[in-house]
């Protein structure tokens, strides 16, 4: 069997170990003689499957019973207008703290239900290479959330500290780096991310609420049914037929996070050294290799560069897929170059990178 380094951005690589457990598992899971996607979501063996995966996540996060975990469908995007519509009712504003492309497209949402201060580092030509600086944070204490992304997957950038925003609800985007690193989920009122970067397949998006602020959400009956945070807290993410393929791999997923990795603090240890290894091989080229973000926003997730022409950059892409080294080509709305080396990537597939890296670098400097 040949497997190729995936860098694609999402739906991006699964563990191994995961995709080899669904393999075994897919005709028979669990002693039903049914795959999952064929199980009911009402019997005991999925709820019990279901259950878990939300147990996993929040043990994962450092998360007590005052959070509610939700599996929604839609995307993060979705919840780019789900948020405001259940929190900018009766006048309320909300702060946007805006470090790229993701968080853009929330304010576009938000600004239809409410008003919005927006911080933002957003460069004359429209793009981002760097996040916010504590000193420029200003939140009005009247803002009844602040938003961020935590990781800017087109760009590559990434908050290497978290904000201080008083006592206002604090609500993060985490997509592209969830469980990439630990957090302090103290700090924040509410995270979601689509699964499709480091939990698993697309098709779910995690959302966890705490409870404080989820009791300040408008009531379910102002609300469509569906759109409604209350809806899907009130019957355990089951309220219609969930996604219960991608929910299964997400639980897979977060038990090689933990037992087979070993957690969050070991997951930012190997990540933090692929990003090393990655970065210095951009910052040791002697200019053939060019990354735009400053060092202190750099992402350790999505790792973007240049090269000094567009053609030597598409000859980079084809070169690299020729080598078993795919979805590396920058986001459409960027050019350039792009390896998305979540979580399961290894260390040594970014050090195969790397090789590949130095032998075009003397081919064509």
């Amino acid at each position: 069997m040949k497997r190729v380094i995936n860098f694609n951005a999402g739906p991006a690589a699964i563990p191994l170990e995961v995709l080899q457990k669904a393999q075994e598992e897919m005709l028979d899971w669990n002693g039903t003689g049914m795959s999952v996607m064929e199980v009911s979501h009402r019997s005991k063996e999925y709820e019990a499957m279901h259950n878990e995966a939300q147990d996993l996540f929040r043990k994962l996060a450092g998360m007590g019973p005052e959070w509610k975990i939700l599996f929604l469908t839609g995307g993060a995007s979705s919840q780019f207008f789900m948020i405001p519509m259940n929190y900018l009712f009766d006048g309320r504003k909300a702060t946007y703290l805006v470090t790229g492309h993701w968080g853009k497209a929330a304010i576009k949402e938000a600004k239809r239900y409410g008003a919005l201060d927006v911080l933002t580092t957003e460069n004359p030509d429209g793009t981002f290479t760097r996040v916010l600086r504590p000193d420029e944070i200003k939140v009005d204490p009247a803002s009844t959330y602040v938003h961020m992304t935590s990781n800017n997957t087109i760009f590559g950038s990434q908050w290497q500290y978290w904000p201080e925003v008083g006592k206002v609800p604090l609500v993060c985007d985490m997509s592209s780096d969830i469980f990439s690193r630990p957090f302090p989920a103290e700090k924040f009122s509410m995270i979601y991310a689509g699964a499709q970067k480091n939990l698993g397949p697309s098709g779910v998006t995690v959302v966890a609420i705490r409870e404080d602020f989820y009791n300040l959400a408008q009531e379910q009956a102002k609300l469509p049914t569906m759109l409604s945070y209350r809806t899907h807290a009130e019957n355990n993410s089951l309220y219609n037929t969930p996604p219960c393929f991608s929910i299964y791999i997400l639980n897979l997923t977060l038990k090689w996070l933990l037992n087979t990795v070993g957690g969050l603090e070991n997951m930012a240890r190997i990540n933090e050294e692929k990003a090393r290894i990655l970065y210095a091989a951009i910052d040791n080229s002697d200019g053939f290799y060019r990354g735009p973000v400053e060092k202190d926003s750099r992402s350790q997730m999505n790792v973007v560069f240049r090269l000094k022409t567009e053609e030597l950059e598409e000859t980079f892409v084809k070169e690299a897929k020729s080598a078993g080294i795919i979805g590396v080509k920058g986001h459409r709305s960027t050019g350039g170059i792009r390896f998305s080396i979540y979580n399961a990537n290894s260390v040594d597939n970014i050090k195969t990178a790397v090789a590949f890296m130095e032998e075009f670098r003397r081919k064509y400097r």
